[in-house]
């Protein structure tokens, strides 16, 4: 965090994602083959009421795989809002709850995608983040291309 800048209020319950995370990963699918990958996810202070994120993954071999942007949003009332762009011709709009307790933090959130006219059909996702100390889980769920939610991406995650 810059310290020129001032963590606002509402976002008190998330500030133990400030800062750059990174690990390894597996994913599946029904449609597809099992994969490996390495993620970096990084959550920074902008000095207004919600984190920017960008998260990025490459491949066994160092390719970029995929990537992602957008806006955490902490509206109160143990809520969050993950505001998510995609080059793959999706956005999400992800709702659901934060638990800040102790030294643990977790977000689940359920969404809502919108699809480009030449982007693969996703209808929904299930994002759950859970940090603790110095670590955190991500685990990722969607409905897509014909099949119901399903287990897709799962990492665990070192703060860098």
């Amino acid at each position: 965090m810059d310290p020129a800048l001032t963590l606002a209020p509402n976002l008190s319950p998330v500030a133990a994602l400030l800062g750059t995370w990174k690990g390894e990963g597996a994913g599946s699918y029904p449609t597809i083959d099992d994969f490996t990958y390495t993620e970096e996810i990084t959550f920074t202070d902008v000095g207004k009421p919600f984190l920017h994120y960008v998260q990025r993954t490459w491949g066994p071999t160092g390719s970029p795989m995929h990537t992602e942007t957008g806006y955490l949003r902490v509206p109160g009332d143990g809520t969050v809002e993950f505001v998510l762009a995609q080059p793959t011709g999706q956005t999400e709009l992800c709702e659901g709850a934060v638990v800040a307790e102790a030294d643990t933090l977790v977000l689940d959130l359920q969404s809502r995608v919108h699809n480009s006219a030449t982007a693969k059909q996703v209808d929904s996702t299930h994002r759950r983040y859970e940090v603790i100390g110095d670590r955190i889980t991500t685990t990722f769920a969607m409905a897509a291309v014909g099949q119901p939610l399903t287990h897709h991406l799962a990492s665990e995650l070192r703060r860098a």
